[in-house]
């Protein structure tokens, strides 16, 4: 070891007596300040303007436009002018003889030269580290684990650079061939990662060997025992190889042994590759302070119950428009959707299954006019060079499973415990198409859980219906398998019903959607028979069916209101005159048109919030539209504690005398009883009943949850009447579902710092921490010519 370290005290004397050190150190220090004080100032600069900042450390460090992703990206431009005359310099001035005469063995030089850049390395990270210490005295509960992470994987990156820019030195006396080498690995390692990913076995070793990406995930806060061994094992294949080459010019061995010795490291490296990928072998350590790497509680929770062999098995439809997730390129990526489960159930198994059916691809059509459904799978076989053996026909795969009645021919995903169990996984219409944590933990809930929240839906009475499409029925948000939002998506059953017999016990949630015709005798007992039992309630009302719908709702002491409510609305700037618009883009100088009178445009109230999470987290962007909608009177002397979901300003009016606003003009009449006020439009009402909390939500308007409003679209006006859906069931199931994701607010949340000190940071950082450097380089350089 002493030798070792004499070797690179010598290296580490030449190297900082030489500019082009000095000069890569300035430079870097200049970016990277650049850089730092640049989003410091930004930051700095937007407070002042009151923006409010979450995750500021993350922000700052570890995203895309963060310090690290930067340095990552221009740090393999500085290794191989470093490295590039480690070996070539003392090959080419014929000074390796005097080494060879010594008694030092060639891993001593190695080893000592390769000490050496690692500790100009440490140089490099140091500066980093000024800025790190900057962030923990300014920042407000600054993540610091988190950078230290980041910091672990830029220098980890740096090294495997030396490691390759030494072998590549080691090979020529040339240093500029030395360096444009290390260059041409640098890319062999990037780009291999997308090689050969047809053929299984070397789909993952080849996945393995990629360069890209892998500091990522130290930068984000996640450290892995594979991302670890990558780097040992990478840095070790290179440092092996250069050792075996100086032998080789040492010893004048035969090409036979030196190809040997190679081919044993590489193999070794491959089977460390393969055993380490292995997801039983793996180890996680999240850094971040909020967990942010990690499945959130609930869906750990659920992730512990699903004991046993659990298989994906994706059935991919070639014709489909998202059979790209089963393409031999994709497959990586599509399987890491799974990652943070399988980090909790290693056990999981992926299994893709190709077939073609019939379905619906425009896409197609035009690549393939007037062909048979047979004849675009040979093509789609063709471009895609899929094993034609692998992809079942129509009538193989509908003797498989039944994948046309609930997921019409659709790419989509079957979960299957060993125990039997198994529920659908889809992919949705909307960017990006994948299933988020929400829809995974739902679907797994489904395969461990005895009952899920099931939601009848009342029919017998004209109600709005779920098991047809049209704009006055309910199927988007209840079944469409398409539609992330969908209740069978959130961990929903629902199953129509009807009250001439008892409602069916596993029904915890009613729904009774506008009903036309009133209830009969015994279904008025069966109905308060499920009201006796403690069972929740969703009742939607509309205009001119207030005295069918009136009866069912005042034993709880609400009231539909005779008439619509009317919102006045005019066109409007986005942006009115001397206002800021600087970040309105594209929008700025828009004009929104004016609304129709009766459509209501609302957005959850402060106490509805405290209901539900969902609620909660609803853009502020974004609002719930209500296309003609009753008021709702109420009385808090029936038992029930009220809350106010929805509520219209102050502009509104109950229209009590116009019946036909597009040909007729509406005004408010005081005298006829039409006042301007905050109305009510929906209600949350809950009481002690059976032992438990009985739960009633009361809408005004049945047409906000038709697929016609969902699929309406209006100029200048996001309408988000999924949230709800969402927010109401998950606070009719008792928080059952959807599954709740959502995690505590990040407490890095300020930074300490004005404008004005931000400026200062930046004169220092751009100016002078590189002019510091630059004054010792030349009191180093002028004291060395003065001896």
């Amino acid at each position: 070891m002493k030798t070792i370290f004499k070797i690179a005290k010598t290296e580490l004397r030449d190297l900082f007596y030489s500019p082009i050190a000095w000069l890569i150190l300035i430079i870097f220090t200049f970016q990277t300040g650049m850089l730092f004080a640049g989003t410091i100032h930004s930051i700095a600069l937007g407070q002042e303007e009151g923006v409010a900042y979450p995750n500021l450390t993350y922000a700052i460090f570890a995203s895309y436009n963060g310090l690290f992703a930067n340095v990552q990206s221009y740090l393999y431009l500085y290794i191989p002018l470093l490295t590039m005359g480690l070996m070539s310099r003392e090959l080419g001035s014929g000074s390796i003889k005097l080494l060879y005469s010594s008694p030092i063995t060639n891993s001593q030089i190695i080893l000592g030269k390769y000490v050496a850049m690692l500790i100009y390395g440490l140089v490099l990270i140091g500066v980093l580290g000024v800025y790190t210490v900057y962030a923990a005295c300014t920042l407000q509960n600054a993540d610091i684990i988190l950078i230290l992470s980041g910091l672990l994987g830029v220098y980890l990156l740096l090294c495997v650079y030396v490691a390759i820019g030494l072998f590549m030195s080691s090979l020529t006396s040339y240093q500029i061939v030395a360096a444009v080498g290390t260059l041409a690995i640098l890319a062999a390692l990037t780009y291999v990662k997308g090689m050969w990913q047809a053929v299984p076995l070397v789909r993952e070793i080849a996945y393995w060997f990629g360069l890209s990406g892998r500091a990522w995930a130290f930068v984000g806060g996640l450290v892995s025992t594979e991302d670890m061994l990558y780097f040992i094992v990478v840095v070790a294949l290179f440092i092996c190889m250069t050792i075996i080459r100086m032998q080789g010019r040492r010893q004048k061995m035969s090409w036979m042994v030196s190809l040997g010795k190679y081919a044993g490291i590489w193999i070794l490296a491959v089977v460390l590759a393969y055993v380490s990928s292995r997801p039983v072998f793996k180890f996680y350590y999240d850094a971040t302070q909020m967990k942010i790497n990690t499945l959130t509680p609930n869906s750990q929770e659920i992730i512990k119950r699903a004991t046993g062999g659990l298989t994906i098995t994706t059935y991919v439809n070639i014709l489909d428009e998202y059979a790209w997730v089963g393409d031999n390129e994709n497959y990586i990526s599509d399987r890491s959707t799974f990652d943070q489960y399988v980090r909790f159930k290693p056990e999981i198994k992926m299994k893709y299954v190709y077939y073609y059916d019939t379905i619906q691809n425009n896409f197609l059509e035009s690549m393939y006019p007037g062909m048979t459904y047979e004849e675009k799978a040979k093509k789609e076989i063709e471009r895609k060079k899929l094993n034609p053996k692998k992809v079942l026909s129509p009538e193989q795969i509908r003797a498989k499973i039944d994948l046309v009645s609930t997921e019409g021919n659709r790419t989509t995903r079957l979960l299957e415990r060993e125990s039997g169990e198994r529920t659908f996984l889809r992919m949705f219409d909307d960017n990006p198409p994948y299933p988020s944590e929400a829809e995974i933990s739902a679907a797994l809930k489904r395969l461990v859980m005895d009952e899920l929240p099931t939601i009848g839906f009342l029919t017998g009475h004209g109600e709005r219906e779920t098991d047809r499409p049209g704009d006055r029925n309910y199927c988007m948000f209840t079944h469409i398998p398409s539609i992330r939002a969908a209740l069978v998506n959130q961990g929903f059953d629902y199953k129509d019903i009807r009250l001439d017999q008892e409602v069916p016990a596993d029904v915890n949630i009613m729904v009774i959607a506008e009903m036309r015709e009133p209830m009969t005798e015994i279904e008025k007992v069966h109905f308060d028979n499920y009201i006796a039992r403690g069972g929740n309630l969703m009742i939607i009302g509309e205009p001119k069916r207030q005295k069918v719908m009136n009866p069912l709702v005042e034993q709880f002491g609400v009231k539909f209101m005779d008439g619509f409510l009317i919102q006045p609305s005019k066109e409007k700037k986005l942006v009115e005159e001397g206002q800021d618009n600087r970040n309105l883009g594209f929008l700025a100088g828009m004009v929104a048109p004016a609304n129709p009178l009766d459509l209501i445009v609302t957005r959850p109230t402060e106490a509805a919030k405290k209901l539900s999470y969902v609620f909660a987290q609803m853009h502020p962007a974004f609002v719930i539209t209500m296309p003609s909608t009753c008021g709702l009177e109420y009385s808090e002397n029936k038992g029930f504690k009220v809350t106010p979901l929805l509520m219209s300003d102050s502009t509104c009016w109950n229209e009590l005398e116009t019946t036909d606003i597009v040909d007729q003009e509406a005004e408010c009449n005081p005298a006829a009883g039409e006042v301007a006020k905050p109305y009510t439009l929906a209600l949350a009402l809950s009481r002690p009943m059976a032992g438990q909390e009985q739960r009633i939500i009361v809408l005004g308007d049945a047409d906000c949850l038709s697929d016609g409003e969902f699929n309406h679209k209006r100029a200048m006006l996001w309408a988000t009447n999924y949230v709800l859906v969402q927010g109401g069931f998950d606070w009719l199931s008792n928080g059952e579902a959807p599954i709740n994701i959502t995690r505590p607010p990040s407490i890095d949340r300020k930074l300490f710092v004005s404008g004005g000190g931000a400026e200062v940071l930046q004169y220092m950082l751009i100016g002078g921490f590189p002019g510091l450097l630059l004054f010792l380089y030349l009191f180093i350089w002028l004291r060395r010519r003065g001896r």
